[in-house]
């Protein structure tokens, strides 16, 4: 197994791991970011949108001889086992579903980015903003009803990234409430039936256009869009749980602070 030594460069082969390798690993210690990198769903800077691009592909990975490749959770079991086999070090998140993931995530790729100091930084700062939101929900005194809608009409339950972040800017994921768990396909139904203070749409205008994008098209979902406030979080923020996620619950408790301004005391 080679050893990743300072100067080899990192590649990440999704728009999840391109995340976490620029939290951690900035110009010149990145060799490419993934194919998604340029897209509007991405959040790299601009100097990143202009890296080599990676696939997970074998082939074009040894091309770009990288001396880490970062694969997204559950990704790359064949192109991971093919490089190791020839002497690359891999290395592949783990699935998150809040915080807790992105904290171990952070500090087991800065492990192997052998940048311990900065993932320990950026798990210390994450921790700060938390703190700081609980403080701001706890002032604040009272929690809306929030509902996540994405741009296929689907939404998020319990044990989702999306819920780890409407609790943590202080507010009730009303399907998490319901009982729902995980990612329930889009259900006009179901939507109008819920009763909610704020509806939080994403991938509606950033994400990736498609045929089931039936949110931006379907009258029940319009309705729902109009019966309260109604803001969008970028789509960029949360694509997963990555070190990003703490952005989107930011963005979250401003829209809430604004909601609890006009409710009345």
């Amino acid at each position: 197994m080679r050893v990743l030594r300072a100067s080899d460069g990192v590649v990440s082969t999704s728009l999840c791991a391109d995340a976490y390798v620029l939290e951690l690993a900035g110009p010149g210690r990145i060799a490419a970011l993934s194919w998604q990198v340029d897209h509007p769903v991405s959040a790299a800077p601009d100097w990143a949108r202009s890296l080599p691009k990676a696939w997970n592909d074998a082939e074009r990975l040894y091309a770009l001889a990288p001396g880490l490749t970062v694969f997204g959770a559950g990704e790359g079991a064949r192109t991971r086992r093919m490089l190791e086999r020839t002497g690359f070090e891999t290395f592949e998140l783990s699935w998150a579903s809040g915080f807790d993931g992105v904290r171990a995530n952070l500090l087991a790729l800065g492990r192997h980015l052998h940048r311990d100091a900065e993932a320990g930084e950026a798990v210390a700062a994450l921790d700060r903003r938390l703190a700081a939101l609980s403080a701001r929900s706890a002032e604040r005194g009272v929690r809306p009803r929030v509902l996540y809608l994405s741009a296929s009409g689907g939404t998020a339950g319990d044990g989702t990234y999306i819920d780890a972040a409407i609790a943590a800017a202080g507010g009730v994921n009303v399907m998490a409430e319901e009982g729902v768990t995980g990612w329930p396909a889009g259900d006009p139904e179901t939507v109008l039936a819920v009763d909610a203070d704020i509806v939080l749409t994403s991938f509606f205008t950033d994400g990736y256009t498609g045929l089931s994008n039936r949110a931006v098209r379907h009258s029940a979902y319009r309705r729902v869009l109009t019966q309260g406030a109604s803001e969008t979080i970028p789509a960029s923020d949360w694509p997963c749980a990555g070190p990003r996620l703490i952005d989107a619950a930011e963005r979250i408790a401003d829209i809430i602070d604004d909601w609890s301004a006009q409710v009345p005391s």
